[in-house]
């Protein structure tokens, strides 16, 4: 099927325009495709992607896909899936609860490009909105917790738990290699902590209390409430095990803390979980942001990211991420964690649902959950039948029933399914139920009926049966930002005022390379709030998801047919948990022929630098492999490195094309080395946006790879997440996916262990990237990567008279990504890449990705959802600094090196409208240096920020009010 712009009228196909979403999602129509490729110096496409494209990696056949859908089509269809999905009330608990996310955020936050679109904040100073967003969560979990710190999201409970672990092992003290496990945890969440412990060399000990505090452990972990709904104060056993030089972890429910005593006043050293409860929908499994919380003195030993107060250049608060030197991007195998995505968009959903309901609201929201479950108690023990007992008297939401038989507990749990309820069977004759923030008077009503025989309408009284020794004493979201915004006005205006302070890509384009941040089209977010996608428990009987598995299926079978691999596991629910899980399949293969001994990673010097950390998660020892002039692996490094390690030779991890944006010509070489000597081959999927529809990694030589959902196939980067980042393995590695002990996954080995929390990661957002490959089509995908390539070679030509481009294939021609060399530039005049990225604010963009993979310099990635207007509007920005930088090197019109645009940028609206304005250029050349601007203008609302002020002076809470005025 040829697409075309402009289809003819005078057929009906033309007339219904199937594919005319391909050309809403391409930046540019035929004509100024033209334009472009003229540009390049070339008529055609096709003679442009023979000399881009190297011929031995070309993909020389039409993609096993459809052709496009229109997006009434796609959503219909999506919709006859949805329709197979049976929502149940869900009372099965085990760490995922229904919810009411209030709708003003729903609307102003989860539904808004502004907030959904925004890139990761490195660029702190046109992010303070989500920062300060962010800064209310790790709030919210400080209050909470008790605990003096806490980062700024992590991706589960599970993983988050095993991240806790990793982190005990770095800060105790003890010599042990042995990990204590409350026997009383979640199944999911100890399955995960098995699979990372193992690589570690670790040995994990579930137990009870007394073998808690009889054993020598270098960390513990508690669940709080239990697995089985029981509270239990942890004050003692937390206590015996510290005397032990045992680091204490203990994993929380984030609604129970608002009654319950908080961890920390039991002792414990780090409080985690997940914040799915306050607000956030089910989701199948997610995404929902987890929680991490720790004391001081561990700050700088902590998983993922912090956010920090700091002051701008004006002496003004302002926030940025702090400890950025944790980066995995920058110390690599030395890294604490290899946690990329994060979950920033759920997080700050989490973090206002805290702010809209405030402290009274949460505690009204937790004081009803738990006066449901304590009369539905209540009903069960006053109701005469012997045959029913409540196991737990000290419970918070979570009722357990040992209904006395097998018989009786199965004919309960069949007759709620067959009235809409779910429960959770933990036994033969236990039946758990867990009650929630949607629980009402008729599932009160219902669910007596079913256990008593007898509808109960609810007591008068909600009564808190919790003892009083379980209860917190202190006050919780004192913050006025948890007392001000009540009201919907309020909070909307709230959320329009952090809003505006951020640039996201309803602004303008963010040309990060590596992170491909292209349209994510309404119609693809559309579904991810229907009731069938959004309301459904991970743990669900099967029957009731048959169309949620569909749609995953599906969504394999279009996956399988791009990337060219025989199965897809879509377990890992972020990049960097894909390079996890792709290396967990490559030693449990080699493990499954005996060879336990590959245990070295070949890792080039471009890769990403969550490769060499995950490798290093993975138990292998990391050998770098040198890169050559042009950017390539060096073959001959490679070859030598692969001789000397061939007995030993596990994996070789590579992007491609590369984190240089270069199609590397040797690529079925260097994999054809790494399996000579007996390697497994992991492609990195990060770059994959230059692949789609133009060659296969499978057909390559990889064995396995991770796709980025939320780069290449269009999951909104949220802020910094949420992210997916599936896996697809070649027949033999197949087998060896992550399974899940609780909702087996089709195909996995029964002894394979889960990465991640729930069995399809972040199942609700992946009807976002089944929409976009289905309205693209089998030729609009291959269109996106003609053009991505396209739109990338004009930059870089438009700009190499201006700036170096580092790195070029063998005819002069970049991948989908370029990276201009700054370092000539500071030699020259001392303008740093980092003062020219602070002056693009000025200009109304956001930087390109600063110092990687090579430090001094920017990579560009425009995507193909740019159109060439908005690439002229940036490259005209990119020239005019470059003449600024010049100006101020000549000293013309009394501008210094010390005292000129860039050096001062960005240029906020109090620092242009201020009286004293001392500087040698004028107001207008701040504010206005381009007249595009003028139609669009963008504020900054803070100076640059200072970095090392902040770090040195680390506060991770928010900041009083006074401090903003």
């Amino acid at each position: 099927m040829t697409i075309s712009q402009n289809p003819s009228f005078d057929t009906f196909q033309g007339l219904f325009n199937e594919a005319e979403f391909v050309y809403r999602h391409l930046g540019s129509n035929e004509t100024k495709q033209a334009d472009l490729l003229s540009a390049v110096g070339y008529k055609d496409m096709q003679s442009f992607i023979n000399d881009t494209v190297p011929e031995p990696v070309r993909l020389h056949k039409e993609l096993d896909l459809p052709v496009a859908m229109s997006e009434h089509a796609a959503l219909a269809k999506l919709r006859t899936m949805a329709d197979d999905i049976t929502v149940n009330k869900s009372y099965i608990g085990q760490g995922y609860s229904p919810v009411r996310m209030p709708a003003v955020i729903q609307r102003n936050v989860l539904e808004n490009p502004g907030w959904y679109t925004a890139y990761t904040p490195y660029q702190a100073e046109i992010a303070q909105g989500r920062l300060e967003a962010l800064l209310n969560f790790q709030q919210v979990c400080i209050d909470l917790t008790g605990l003096e710190l806490a980062g700024a999201s992590l991706l589960d409970e599970a993983t988050a738990a095993a991240e806790a672990m990793a982190m005990s092992k770095r800060v105790s003290k003890s010599k042990s290699t042995q990990y204590f496990v409350d026997e009383r945890v979640y199944p999911q969440t100890l399955d995960v902590i098995n699979t990372r412990a193992k690589y570690f060399g670790w040995e994990v000990i579930v137990g009870d209390f007394e073998t808690a505090k009889s054993g020598d452990y270098f960390g513990a972990l508690f669940q709080y409430v239990g697995a089985e709904g029981d509270v239990k104060d942890l004050t003692d056993v937390i206590s015996a095990v510290k005397e032990n030089k045992t680091y204490v972890s203990v994993v929380s429910d984030i609604m129970s803390l608002v009654l319950l005593k908080s961890p920390a006043d039991m002792g414990a050293d780090v409080a985690l979980g997940s914040t799915q409860r306050f607000g956030i929908p089910m989701g199948f499994g997610g995404p929902h942001a987890a929680y991490f919380a720790f004391s001081d003195k561990a700050k700088r030993s902590a998983p993922g990211r912090i956010i920090g107060v700091s002051k701008d250049a004006q002496g003004n608060t302002a926030l940025r991420m702090a400890l950025q030197t944790r980066e995995q991007h920058i110390r690599r195998e030395k890294a604490n964690s290899n946690i990329c995505t994060s979950q920033v968009l759920l997080a700050n959903l989490a973090g206002m649902y805290a702010v809209y309901h405030g402290p009274g609201g949460v505690k009204r929201i937790a004081t009803r959950i738990h006066a449901f479950a304590t009369a539905f108690a209540d009903a069960i023990t006053e109701s005469n039948d012997s045959s029913l007992s409540v196991v737990h008297d000290q419970f918070f939401d979570t009722v357990v029933v040992d209904c006395g038989s097998e018989k009786l507990a199965t004919q309960i749990f069949k007759n709620a399914d067959n009235v809409g309820y779910n429960l959770w069977r933990l036994s033969d004759t236990k039946l758990s139920v867990a009650f929630s923030e949607t629980s009402d008077q008729q599932d009160f009503n219902t669910l007596t009926q079913l256990f008593v025989n007898k509808s109960h309408d609810l007591p008068e009284t909600a009564r808190v049966s919790l003892d009083s020794a379980h209860l917190r004493t202190d006050d919780i979201l004192t913050h006025p930002v948890f007392n001000s915004h009540h009201t919907e006005h309020e909070m909307l205006r709230y959320l329009k005022s952090l809003e505006d302070k951020d640039l996201a890509m309803n602004r303008s384009m963010i040309s990060l390379g590596s992170c491909t941040m292209k349209l994510n089209a309404t119609s693809e977010m559309l579904p991810i709030t229907w009731p069938e996608f959004a309301n459904v428990h991970p743990f669900a009987p099967r029957d009731q998801v048959t169309g949620y598995i569909a749609m995953i299926d599906s969504l394999q079978d279009q996956l399988k047919a791009i990337t060219g691999f025989d199965d897809v596991s879509m377990q890992p629910n972020s990049g960097a948990s894909g390079e996890y899980a792709g290396l967990l399949a490559i030693r449990r293969y080699h493990e499954s022929l005996g060879e336990t001994n590959r245990d070295v990673c070949l890792i080039p010097m471009s890769a990403h630098g969550t490769n060499p950390a995950t490798a290093m998660m993975m138990g292998m020892q990391v050998v770098v492999v040198k890169t050559d002039e042009n950017g390539n692996v060096d073959i001959d490094d490679l070859t030598a490195k692969c001789e000397e390690y061939s007995d030993r030779l596990g994996a070789l991890m590579i992007t491609y094309p590369s984190t240089h944006g270069v199609f590397e010509e040797g690529i079925r070489h260097i994999c054809d080395l790494t399996h000579k000597h007996g390697g497994q081959v992991y492609m990195d999927g990060a770059n994959m946006n230059a692949q789609v529809g133009m060659m296969q990694p499978a057909d390559v030589g990889a064995d396995v790879l991770h796709m980025n959902l939320h780069k290449t196939f269009c999951i909104p980067h949220g802020g910094g997440g949420p992210g997916m980042g599936p896996i697809g393995m070649k027949a033999h590695l197949a087998t060896f996916m992550a399974n899940h002990t609780l909702s087996p996954v089709h195909n996995a080995q029964k002894d394979c262990s889960a990465v991640s929390a729930a069995p399809y990661g972040s199942a609700s957002i992946l009807p976002i990237s089944w929409m976009y490959i289905a309205m693209m089509g089998r030729d609009g995908l291959l269109k996106a990567t003609e053009l991505a390539l396209l739109n990338a070679n004009y930059v870089a030509a438009e700009l190499k008279g201006h700036y170096p481009v580092l790195y070029a294939g063998k005819n002069g021609r970049v991948a989908h990504e370029c990276i201009i060399d700054i370092r000539p530039l500071k030699e020259e005049t001392g303008i740093t890449e980092s003062d020219i990225a602070k002056r693009l604010m000025d200009y109304g963009f956001h930087s390109p990705t600063m110092s990687f993979p090579v430090a001094g310099t920017l990579m560009i990635e425009p995507t193909e959802s740019e159109s060439k207007e908005e690439l002229d509007r940036f490259i005209s920005a990119l020239k005019s600094i470059k003449a600024e930088a010049m100006k101020a090197k000549a000293g013309e019109d009394n501008w210094t090196l010390e005292d000129n645009p860039l050096v001062n940028a960005p240029h906020t609206a109090a620092m242009i409208t201020s009286e004293e304005w001392t500087h040698p250029y004028s107001r207008e050349t701040a504010a206005f240096p381009l007249p595009y601007i003028r139609a669009n203008k963008f504020w900054p609302s803070v100076a640059r920020v200072d970095d090392a002020y902040g770090d040195k002076n680390l506060m991770c809470s928010c900041p009083s009010i006074e401090n903003y005025m």
